[in-house]
């Protein structure tokens, strides 16, 4: 046997125990989520969540959105944050140098006038130019921020700041939060625990298509087009079969930046959000256990299975590869800052579970890929391809593909059952088969592209072009 033969045969064995290790990973979290969620529905099928809304001792609660040039959303989405079922919360709203009508509109939609309102600057951030409140009492739960351009994270640190809530909620304008939302993720932190409850992060589902009547979804309805309906499976798989494995075995990295629940007082003990990354919402969550961690404080990071809030996705292979590529680079961020995390004990299952987790099957999985790709190009070239290893390597990668997105979908189906529509159940199977041809390579060049862009630097974020929820429509074409 010749070396580049003996090369093959290791190569394609290490490939091949890569392969199992990941199945047998998605196959163990699915199942662990299953059981998750079937404990979780039966012990909240009887909560009364008109209790915490009728109790006077909740925590306040400020929800802090963050906004640049949002003109086309931002008055549905306010006038939805305004509308949400709790007694003492506030909506900041932060303008971070919008250069449309972001400002004009939320000032003469809700009759703001500046105010003089005092803000401690606990945390660094960019200069604050004003800071508005309204002249109509129906609105005085909202102010708006005017601040110059600083990104997501220094605007952030701005409305945490100003607020005055024991707690706040970090989400993105281009979401719609279900209404009860604030009750649900409250909930774990008025339960009696030995752990402190440091943040609680909820389900994010794609609005794109549905129809929203009163910065509220009127009626849910599966996208019409192929790349924001491959994400709905994106999003399913990932929150339901994901993220509520890794919260109950504490090892939880990731809160949505659309919907996430924190303590104030112990993000300001941890320093704010940190500016300088693109992936604020993973590095924050990292950041505060092991802020927990090692000043020997037991703590819990929480999260709500419960389909919680409405994203735009973007509709276009460009914005998307944007997103990816941020995503990617935000990732690697945080995975480098807090590195000395990696197989260390003193963090417990979060430090030799879920970060190696992320590591391997969120980031390195991507490069290896990759590497078989390559792989696989050079041995048609220079060598005697195997095609029958390729052939069932493919099969096989392509079936546990399929089948986790249907397994997502009836998992779907059988608890919260948001699609009712028969037909759009049978489109997101249909999506299901194509998505591992069709859109599957562009998450693995997006993904190298990350890499690449983090390894020379760019730190930009990256213009996101929203549709706007005014343009959504009831009805479907047809498929």
């Amino acid at each position: 046997m010749g070396v580049f033969s003996a090369f093959q045969v290791a190569f394609e064995f290490l490939i091949t125990g890569i392969t199992i290790l990941i199945i047998v990973s998605y196959i163990s979290l699915a199942i662990y989520s299953a059981v998750a969620l079937r404990h979780y529905i039966r012990k909240n099928s009887f909560v009364d969540y008109n209790a915490i809304l009728s109790c006077t001792f909740v925590p306040s609660i400020s929800i802090l959105a963050p906004a640049f040039n949002e003109g086309k959303t931002i008055i549905q989405n306010v006038r939805a944050l305004l509308s949400l079922y709790y007694n003492d919360f506030e909506v900041v709203v932060i303008n971070d140098g919008s250069t449309d009508n972001t400002l004009s509109n939320l000032i003469e939609e809700y009759d703001l006038e500046i105010s003089d309102h005092f803000m401690d600057y606990l945390i660094p951030t960019q200069d604050v130019r004003a800071i508005y409140k309204s002249r109509n009492q129906s609105f005085s739960k909202l102010i708006v921020i005017d601040k110059n351009n600083g990104g997501k994270a220094d605007s952030l640190n701005a409305g945490i700041n100003l607020a005055r809530g024991q707690l706040f909620i970090a989400i993105d304008v281009d979401s719609i939060i279900e209404s009860d939302a604030l009750l649900k993720m409250v909930k774990p932190f008025l339960e009696e625990k030995e752990k402190k409850v440091i943040a609680t992060g909820g389900v994010i589902r794609v609005v794109n298509d549905c129809l929203v009547d009163g910065g509220q979804i009127a009626q849910i309805n599966l996208p019409k087009k192929f790349l924001p309906r491959v994400q709905v499976l994106e999003y399913t798989r990932s929150f339901l079969m994901g993220r509520m494995a890794w919260s109950k075995l504490d090892g939880l990295l990731l809160i949505s930046g659309a919907l996430g629940l924190f303590d104030r007082q112990l993000v300001i003990d941890c320093g704010g959000y940190y500016s300088k990354t693109v992936g604020e919402d993973m590095e924050i969550v990292v950041r505060m256990r092991r802020y927990m961690v090692e000043t020997n404080q037991p703590y819990e990071v929480v999260y709500i299975p419960d389909p919680l809030c409405w994203t735009e996705v973007p509709e276009n292979l460009t914005i998307l590869g944007r997103q990816r590529n941020r995503w990617t680079r935000g990732m690697i961020d945080t995975l480098n800052i807090h590195k000395r995390i990696f197989m260390n004990p003193k963090y417990g299952r979060f430090g030799v579970l879920g970060y190696p987790y992320w590591f391997l099957f969120e980031w390195l999985v991507h490069i290896i890929e990759f590497i078989g790709i390559l792989y696989f190009v050079m041995v048609i070239l220079f060598g005697d391809p195997n095609w029958s290893f390729f052939g069932v390597m493919f099969g096989f990668i392509y079936t546990f593909a399929v089948a986790q997105s249907v397994w997502s979908i009836l998992f779907e189906e059988l608890t919260y059952h948001k699609y009712t529509k028969r037909t759009d159940v049978i489109k997101l199977v249909f999506t299901a088969f194509l998505e591992p041809v069709f859109y599957h390579p562009f998450i693995l060049y997006w993904a190298i592209r990350g890499n690449l862009d983090y390894l020379s630097g760019n730190k930009s974020w990256g213009v996101m072009v929203r549709k706007g929820f005014g343009a959504m429509r009831a009805f479907l074409r047809s498929f």
